[in-house]
């Protein structure tokens, strides 16, 4: 089973692009007992080490940030209107409770045109986000005492356990931040071969922003994006519509829109749950792209990077759907993967899903 408790306050926190304070406290006061190091860079990023027994690195990144929004103007009513701060589907946000993070904590509402209203040409066309606008149910003199321009805003929804899935806002990608600190803490007491660099970042839903100044600063020669994937597994899709579904194990990220993953890191990591028992699922997501692509490119050597996903319904949606029993395959995947690194050959010449083992020294070879 999983920890419910921990993983609904990772989820129920917030921390929109750019306001990250409050889930980075949380990290800190999780990962601080389980690793050897912790620093917070200049962006926010939370690194966190484990030191390991050759000083090889190896980066995991699993962004803290949410999608939200910020407000750009109050208008001569108190109404708010706001900015996306990250990718928003508009259709999903008629009526829905939000909190604005001003000088106090504020429950609002999103408003848009009554249906009744309409003209019948609008009534079957989608309404732009730039029509909606926060209520917060206060005069104008309230809101003007409590909200500010450029104050952060984010979804209130509690998570809840919904037959074998777990149901809440930010899934995506608390999700990752929960099993990073799971993997960290099943580590805790064990060797590890290589040093590892559990990142939390910070603005990967505005341009993997964190990913890219944590990876220059590691340098990592081995990467692992800990994201959510899309799994349109659903009433209507198409085969090749689904990218993964539900339930069916860990996703093993091949590529999306921004990368293609090392094809001996996708190797490794089959291998590594084929012989563990672990259910897995190939993801390939023709477009969008996570922290995986900050990890593989921005060392100054590059690294060997590939991805292990989860399965999400209703991805950047109000409410968002993981299968608990695929957390804990992607927990354990990553625990097992990056604690026997060094048991694989990394050499470009192992094309297949072999990967059998070499001597260290001639793996030290490599890099």
């Amino acid at each position: 089973m999983i920890n419910i408790q921990l993983l609904k306050s990772i989820c129920q926190a917030p921390g929109a692009p750019g306001f990250e304070q409050r889930i980075r406290e949380l990290v800190l006061r999780e990962v601080t007992d389980l690793v050897d190091e912790v620093s917070v860079d200049n962006m926010g990023n939370v690194i966190a080490v484990k030191r390991g027994q050759s000083r090889k690195k190896v980066m995991i990144a699993a962004h803290m940030d949410e999608i939200g929004f910020i407000v750009n103007h109050i208008d001569e009513e108190g109404f708010l209107r706001f900015l996306p701060l990250g990718g928003f589907d508009p259709k999903t946000l008629t009526s829905q409770r939000v909190i604005v993070h001003g000088r106090k904590d504020v429950i609002g509402v999103m408003g848009s045109k009554p249906i009744h209203l309409m003209k019948p040409e609008e009534r079957t066309k989608q309404v732009p986000l730039q029509e909606y606008f926060i209520d917060l149910g206060m005069s104008k003199e309230e809101v003007h005492k409590l909200v500010r321009l450029g104050d952060p805003v984010t979804r209130e929804r509690t998570l809840i356990e919904m037959g074998d899935c777990v149901n809440s806002k930010s899934i995506d990608n608390r999700v990752s931040v929960f099993i990073l600190l799971e993997a960290l803490r099943a580590l805790k007491d064990q060797k590890v071969p290589y040093d590892i660099y559990g990142v939390f970042t910070v603005q990967e839903e505005v341009g993997l922003r964190g990913a890219i100044s944590a990876a220059h600063l590691i340098d990592p020669d081995f990467g692992f994006g800990l994201d959510v994937t899309i799994a349109f597994d659903v009433p209507g899709a198409q085969g090749h519509e689904k990218v993964t579904q539900l339930g069916k194990g860990a996703a093993i990220k091949v590529l999306d829109g921004t990368v293609i993953s090392d094809y001996r890191m996708v190797n490794y990591l089959k291998k590594t749950a084929t012989q563990n028992n672990i259910p897995w699922q190939v993801e390939l997501l023709p477009a969008g792209g996570t922290d995986t692509a900050g990890v593989q490119r921005y060392g100054k050597k590059g690294a060997i990077a590939g991805a292990i996903s989860i399965p999400l319904r209703n991805m950047h949606q109000t409410i968002e759907m993981a299968h608990k029993e695929d957390i804990k395959h992607c927990t354990e995947l990553l625990t097992l993967a990056i604690s026997r690194l060094d048991q694989y050959n990394w050499d470009f010449s192992n094309t297949d899903d072999d990967g059998s083992t070499t001597s260290k020294q001639e793996e030290d070879s490599f890099f």
